[in-house]
């Protein structure tokens, strides 16, 4: 590993949400990455499962997630069941970003994505990941309900979080995001008045750039 400049941008893995992919994620977080461009690299990688389309849906591409509630290949962020399809996979393919396109500094995870990021970062916590990372910003994430998940959830997680959500979100209601705060040691939160996407207005840049900055120091 090179050794690091202070002027360096930080690099962030981004684990895209339920139905998307990692190109359909990058574009809808444009207006985020703008703001960032001069502090963060970011890296979108895709999931390895893919998600059956709706019978609804045009477009017949039903997109990814990184595990499934259920053993037909469906998923539900509401779900209490014993399923976890798919997970290890997708614990398998993170790894992999990180052998091929790391090192990372830290890791975005939106709604599905961030759940899945809770987990992984109860797995550092509990010393069982080949990688490291130092920081983990979460966006309209929420706690597995998954009972195979529930002993990754057994230790606080200690690493420097950001978590964001929306007070109108209908996808992951605000509830289910607070629950997830519990885990971490002193999380920072950023709440806004919108629903179930990242908020990229004047109003959070100062948030984003002040927690960056600190994960900048903390990553020197």
């Amino acid at each position: 590993m090179t050794e690091r400049s202070a002027n360096r941008p930080l690099r962030i893995l981004c684990l895209h949400g339920y139905r998307q992919n990692g190109s359909t994620f990058r574009e809808k977080t444009g207006a985020f990455r703008k703001l960032l461009k001069k502090q963060v690299e970011f890296e979108f990688m895709t999931s390895p499962l893919e998600v059956p389309p709706l019978e609804s849906a045009d477009d017949k591409d039903g997109g990814s997630g990184w595990w499934f509630s259920r053993p037909d290949d469906y998923f539900k962020a509401q779900d209490e069941s014993d399923c976890i399809k798919g997970f290890e996979d997708s614990l398998a393919a993170v790894e992999a970003a990180f052998k091929e396109k790391g090192p990372f500094d830290g890791i975005l995870g939106f709604s599905q994505g961030g759940a899945m990021l809770g987990l992984i970062c109860g797995l550092q916590q509990q010393g069982k990941l080949s990688y490291s990372f130092k920081f983990a910003i979460f966006v309209s994430a929420f706690k597995s309900r998954s009972l195979p998940h529930q002993q990754l959830y057994a230790e606080k997680i200690t690493l420097p979080t950001l978590h964001v959500f929306g007070e109108t979100d209908q996808v992951i209601e605000k509830p289910m995001s607070e629950e997830h705060l519990q885990y971490f040691l002193d999380p920072e939160i950023l709440m806004h008045p919108g629903g179930h996407f990242i908020p990229a207005t004047g109003a959070q840049k100062a948030v984003y750039v002040k927690f960056i900055e600190k994960m900048r120091e903390l990553c020197g």
